[in-house]
């Protein structure tokens, strides 16, 4: 069997963690290739709106084994909160949990340096979760970073130690005050508390699914303009966001990729700092925030809005090669009479283009619009493809003859079964 990948196609949030639990039941295994508690997976059903971070989203369904993958940072404080948090749905974590050893581990003093360097940068900020993630990578790449694997050997608080004044030195140097003692005695806890499961080679775990023939979902976080090579650099997030960073992040061999599912919303979003060409400032762009509830579930910032952008969609189509797309939020834009879609950019020589400058930062881009009636009709009650207003569908066509790429489903609200399969 191969190994499906699902990841976001914009600047994250697209709605990747209801998507993987509605798929989940078609999975013998769910498996997280990067990121760590800077992403937000939310995911609602019977009721309940759950909010995952680290834990793959398959985790409420029994018969599918959860990996959290070596190319993934996790934090063992929010992990222990979030296996606290899912106690009372009587998941047995020792049957379908594991946690691969090679998984780099962020530690207090990396939430300090990210707050550090974030202060540092002024009006210049890059928008940090303050989540410690860039600094965990940095020590990763660095080849000092600790790994999940390191707590089972007996000179682990030491190597710990001596990794912490490392960091202390670098603070030393900022205009900043922390208290690191604070943090470190629920830090040891959850480190006692991560000995408890099935901690693994799973690289190994992995391959031995391909082999048996399991189906497997790689589960991405953040979304493809994030990415560290191929996102709106500086404003990105510190890992791989894309198709081949679940290669990488799971130790899965390109030839075992199989289908490539993009999730984009309607319309787009973006959290914290860094270029956004179609984002809205007006009271359209405020309705769109309200109505879509887009606030981030892992920090609760408010969301910044925008129109739908074809030349970035079909630049993290073409990169991760996507072979079928999932709409999310069309209900959100049920309040428009009219929508726009970004086609082209114009460049401050007048020049236009479909493809995304080198420096999104500093190049001067003005959206190009193409414009499509909206389909002023509440589609939250909507349970078949068949009750789709004429401009739903038209919307449909028109992203689908500009990418190339059919869409397979499109969701109408944020519950497990307001998603529609065409």
């Amino acid at each position: 069997m191969k190994v499906d990948v699902l990841l976001g196609l914009q600047w994250g949030d697209e709605g990747k963690g209801k998507v993987v639990d509605f798929l989940a039941p078609q999975y013998n295994v769910v498996a997280r290739f990067q990121g760590g508690p800077n992403a937000g997976h939310t995911l609602e059903f019977d009721g309940h709106k759950h909010v995952l971070h680290q834990i793959p989203s398959g985790i409420f369904r029994e018969n599918i084994k959860n990996i959290i993958g070596n190319g993934v940072v996790l934090d063992p404080v929010v992990f222990k909160e979030e296996i606290g948090a899912l106690g009372k749905f009587n998941i047995d974590f020792t049957k379908n949990l594991f946690l691969s050893k090679k998984t780099t581990l962020i530690l207090p003093s990396h939430k300090l340096l990210d707050a550090a360097f974030e202060k540092a940068k002024g009006k210049n900020k890059i928008g940090s979760t303050l989540k410690g993630i860039g600094p965990t990578y940095q020590d990763k790449i660095a080849r000092n970073g600790l790994r999940i694997g390191d707590i089972l050997a007996p000179g682990f608080e030491e190597r710990y130690r001596n990794l912490v004044n490392k960091h202390e030195r670098t603070l030393s140097h900022y205009d900043f005050e922390y208290d690191l003692k604070e943090a470190e005695a629920p830090f040891f806890e959850a480190i006692e508390f991560l000995r408890g499961f099935n901690l693994v080679n799973s690289e190994y775990l992995i391959n031995n699914c391909i082999k048996s023939s399991e189906t497997i979902l790689a589960e991405g976080a953040q979304g493809s303009l994030l990415d560290i090579d191929f996102g709106s650099y500086p404003y990105v997030t510190s890992s791989n966001t894309m198709t081949a960073g679940a290669c990488t992040g799971l130790g899965v061999a390109p030839q075992n990729i199989g289908s490539v599912i993009g999730i984009f919303k309607a319309y787009c979003t973006r959290v914290g700092g860094g270029p956004f060409p179609t984002e809205l400032f007006d009271e359209v762009g405020e309705a769109i925030q309200n109505e879509g509830h887009e606030f981030g579930a892992t920090t609760g910032r408010p969301r910044r809005c925008g129109w739908l952008d074809l030349p970035a969609l079909k630049y993290a189509i073409m990169i991760n090669g996507v072979t079928e797309l999932y709409m999310m939020k069309a209900d959100v834009l049920s309040i428009l009479d009219e929508i726009k879609v970004c086609t082209h950019y114009k460049l401050s020589d007048g020049t236009l283009t479909e493809e995304m400058p080198f420096q999104l930062v500093d190049e001067d881009v003005e959206p190009v619009y193409d414009s499509l009636p909206g389909w002023k009709k509440d589609l939250t009650g909507v349970t078949d493809k068949n009750e789709f207003p004429q401009e739903l569908n038209d919307y449909v066509s028109y992203i689908e003859k500009a990418t190339g790429v059919k869409i397979k489903v499109v969701s109408v609200g944020p519950d497990r079964i307001q998603t529609i399969n065409l």
